[in-house]
């Protein structure tokens, strides 16, 4: 698939893997529209860049999406790549007092349930426009569970398998869904997590090269490693990532 002359939606767009895929994406001769809950990084994000503009959404909320959605219609309607990266993570053990409950519903709600929802709404205009795509950002955990996020991983291994059903239900038309997974990546949400994390301009990278070369599940750094453990034994995988003797 082509990487330049493209419209492209990327939800969380102010920091982390969706700026750097921003900062690629515009290099590149693309149009690039960025979305999040947080105004002033949009617009931050949108003045360090060429040919940016952003849209302020919660996509949490049905009517902020909704608002969005009517936005790229409106202004954008020959936007044909969507990328999912908006996400949420908390870190807790199952086995203490954590309101595991609330947690898995904040990350269920944005990191699965806003891609099906937004993915859906922008069907209509995706399948109008060629050379069109869905991206998904999943994660190495939706591969193998890891214990410091539990319900993180959960949300991830849905919005995984909702990747590869909506790739087999699109397989007839001409609107590409890819998955990328990347590893635990250098952003806000890991910064207190001590071990050793990708540079988001690496994730963005490997999604700019996948794209080009239609690899649609583009498994980042060790993320290809646990994947090939997990093929051999899924418990072997699973007792390598959270240290289990």
């Amino acid at each position: 698939m082509k990487t330049n002359n493209n419209t492209i939606l990327i939800t969380g767009g102010g920091s982390g893997i969706g700026l750097e895929t921003a900062r690629k994406f515009s290099a590149l001769g693309n149009k690039v529209i960025i979305a999040g809950r947080n105004i002033d990084k949009l617009n931050a994000a949108a003045r360090s860049l060429d040919n940016v503009s952003v849209i302020q959404c919660d996509l949490t909320v049905k009517s902020e999406l909704d608002a969005l959605v009517q936005q790229v219609e409106l202004l954008y309607p020959e936007l044909n790549v969507l990328i999912n990266n908006s996400g949420s993570a908390y870190q807790y053990s199952l086995d203490e007092n954590s309101d595991a409950y609330e947690g898995a519903r904040k990350e269920m709600e944005i990191n699965y349930l806003a891609p099906v929802r937004l993915t859906e709404k922008l069907l209509p205009v995706l399948k109008k426009n060629a050379a069109a795509a869905v991206i998904n950002i999943t994660s190495v955990v939706a591969i193998v569970p890891w214990a410091v996020m539990p319900t993180y991983s959960a949300s991830k291994a849905a919005l995984q398998s909702y990747t590869r059903l909506l790739r087999l239900s699109l397989s007839k038309s001409d609107v590409k869904v890819f998955e990328v997974l990347p590893p635990l990546v250098d952003t806000e949400f890991a910064k207190n997590i001590p071990v050793d994390k990708m540079p988001p301009a690496a994730v963005a990278d490997a999604i700019i090269s996948g794209l080009a070369e239609d690899k649609f599940e583009i498994r980042v750094g060790f993320s290809d490693h646990f994947y090939n453990i997990n093929k051999e034994s899924p418990e072997k995988a699973f007792n390598a990532l959270n240290g289990v003797a």
